[in-house]
């Protein structure tokens, strides 16, 4: 969940890696640091508490130069957000260390560093790693061979920078579960833990595998992998560039990649579909073959895609019949899991890395499943190299850590391979095209979703002196409820929670009062009158409700609700356009609070350890 960059080139790398940390600071912005190698072969330290902005502030006061260095944002996990917490981490005034992930068994290993006599600045796990490799270095080991003997000590999932400033000439990195990506330049070379930190300076990159060993110069790149043998990468070139990155000439990226909802779905048809019929083959040359076999199907995801998993659950039971079960990677992992025959598992996840999911999945391919298939946005993650069926999202980079065109090109992707089955299960032509025209309006109607956006910065004034918001919706809605609850509470910090409205009356009612705001999603379709009763129940006890929906539904403002009148959707898109707004109206009520929308306290984009 750490923001991790490296450079050796022929020139000061600093501002590479200042612009480099700028790119991950949505990865981890508790604190940050840089550790360089000058001219005469001493390392350089700087490190902040605080934003991107802080360390830059401090090297002006303090400049540093060199032609190698390695550069990083916290995440805190072991140990308080503190200067002497922030990475890099030194030993003996040579190695720096900087290191995402958690190193689990850290305490026996500090415990005989202690022993040594070495002594710790920190409360951080990543110090032993420096004062490991040291000693393994003053043992007279080469740099590659100290990190690669360490590494073998280590338990838990990390990535690994490592520089020696009298070995100024390379970086020893080593990946395993947390994500690495080399990136090849002309007569230098970088290194971090995700794209947008290099486009500035590459376009041509190099993904580690799990248990790589990589020694990276300005003049090629060497990887080893877990067997100690020499191994060839593939290379590969991103079609994101630069300016996707940036947020100009929004306030926050958050909002601009709500705004790029309507494009990132037609992306996500492209190549998908043709002649108004679904291409199951786009899942990859295995998919015919297992689809025609699918009898069950496990979803497994976290946080905004499991609710996305939630819907599909709706969508696959309805169209195509199949038994359908959702779970959170963190609870699957540790119960006893039972796999019905022929059972498809399904992995979500915007970065492919997230390290729940990507343990279930590991987990999973030993348990007997038909097959795995992983809905992702990234094309070289683990998830999608070690899934036999992929589908990627194509929401482009998303920065901002609340998740908005990732979910609902999730959604949309879900729908598609879930015609694609259904397709596998006698659904008719006509039904078929029927279908995908609808998919294919999802973008327009998303586009006038966004419309909407000056009402909502309007009614956004109803919530944020609020302390507790409720969200309520019914079938697919319900986890559509559920995704606009956890976006108001990650970025304006005010409670939030959804309910199946026909669950009102076993708990929540207990809360209702004129102090809390009750949010509906209320499209068109066949549990309306359901949804107005469990309205009628929450007026009737003074509380305040404000309901999206369809003008077909009948419902009008009146005293006590606010009705929000969503542009008409097919009942099918009905749960990807009723996202749009109430990512708006989370958004508008955090701006109002001036909470740190892109950036919100204690959470990172990738969760990339447990």
């Amino acid at each position: 969940m750490c923001g991790i960059v490296g450079a050796v080139a022929g020139r000061n790398i600093v501002p590479v890696l200042i612009e480099g940390l700028r790119r991950l600071e949505y990865r981890g912005y508790d604190s940050a640091g840089v550790a360089v190698v000058d001219a005469n072969q001493k390392l350089g330290l700087a490190r902040t508490v605080g934003k991107v902005a802080k360390l830059e502030e401090k090297l002006e006061q303090q400049p540093l130069d060199g032609q190698i260095g390695v550069a990083h944002t916290r995440w805190a996990t072991h140990g308080g957000v503190t200067e002497s917490n922030a990475h890099p981490h030194l030993s003996g005034g040579r190695i720096a260390v900087i290191h995402n992930g958690i190193i689990e068994n850290f305490q026996p290993i500090k415990d005989e560093m202690l022993q040594k006599g070495y002594a710790f600045d920190s409360e951080t796990d990543t110090e032993v790693a420096a004062h490991l490799i040291y000693d393994y270095v003053q043992q007279g080991m080469d740099l590659v061979a100290a990190v690669g003997e360490a590494v073998k000590r280590f338990e838990g999932a990390y990535a690994l920078l490592v520089i020696d400033a009298d070995d100024p000439h390379r970086i020893v990195v080593s990946r395993v579960a947390s994500p690495l990506v080399i990136g090849l330049g002309d007569d230098e070379n970088f290194v971090a833990s995700g794209i947008p930190a290099l486009l500035p300076v590459t376009q041509r990159f190099i993904y580690l595998e799990q248990g790589d060993l990589a020694e990276i110069r300005r003049d090629g790149v060497r990887i080893v992998d877990t067997e100690g043998n020499d191994v060839t990468r593939e290379v590969h070139e991103t079609e994101w560039d630069s300016a996707s990155a940036e947020k100009a000439p929004y306030d926050h990226f958050m909002l601009k990649e709500i705004f790029e909802q309507p494009s990132a779905l037609a992306d996500t048809l492209y190549g998908r579909v043709s002649n108004q019929r679904v291409l199951p083959e786009s899942l990859g040359p295995k998919a015919e073959q297992l689809l025609d076999k699918v009898e069950n199907i496990h979803i497994v995801a976290c946080g905004t895609s499991y609710h996305a998993g939630c819907v599909g659950k709706y969508w696959i039971e309805s169209l195509t019949g199949v038994p359908c079960q959702v779970e959170i990677a963190s609870e699957y992992r540790y119960r006893h899991v039972v796999v019905p025959p022929n059972t498809l598992f399904v992995t979500l996840s915007q970065s492919g890395e997230t390290a729940d999911t990507l343990e279930a999945l590991r987990m999973a391919t030993e348990l007997g499943y038909l097959g795995t298939l992983t809905i992702c946005n990234s094309a070289h993650s683990s998830m999608v190299r070690e899934s036999d069926l992929v589908m990627m999202t194509q929401a482009g980079p998303e920065i901002g850590v609340a998740s908005t065109k990732a979910f609902t090109t999730q959604l949309l992707s879900i729908l598609l391979v879930t015609l694609m089955m259904a397709k596998h299960r006698g659904l008719s032509v006509a039904r078929e095209k029927e279908f995908v025209a609808n998919l294919t309006h999802a973008a327009a109607a998303s586009d006038l979703a966004l419309k909407m956006n000056d009402q909502l910065k309007e009614l956004a004034k109803d919530f944020a002196d609020k302390n507790h918001t409720l969200f309520l919706g019914r079938g697919p809605m319900w986890p559509i409820a559920m995704e606009g609850a956890l976006k108001l509470k990650e970025i304006s910090y005010i409670h939030a929670e959804a309910y199946a409205a026909g669950e009102l009356k076993h708990g929540p009612l207990a809360l209702i009062d004129n102090e809390m705001p009750v949010v509906v999603v209320a499209p068109n379709n066949e549990l309306l009158d359901k949804l107005k009763s469990n309205m009628q129940v929450v007026r009737a006890r003074g509380g305040q409700l404000y309901v999206f929906a369809d003008d077909a539904t009948g419902i009008e403002s009146e005293e006590g609700m606010k009705v929000i009148s969503m542009p008409h959707a097919d009942r099918l898109i009905a749960p990807i356009v009723y996202t749009v707004p109430l990512q708006l109206l989370a958004y508008h009520v955090a701006v109002l609070k001036g909470t740190d929308v892109d950036q919100p306290r204690n959470l990172a984009k990738s969760v990339t350890v447990e």
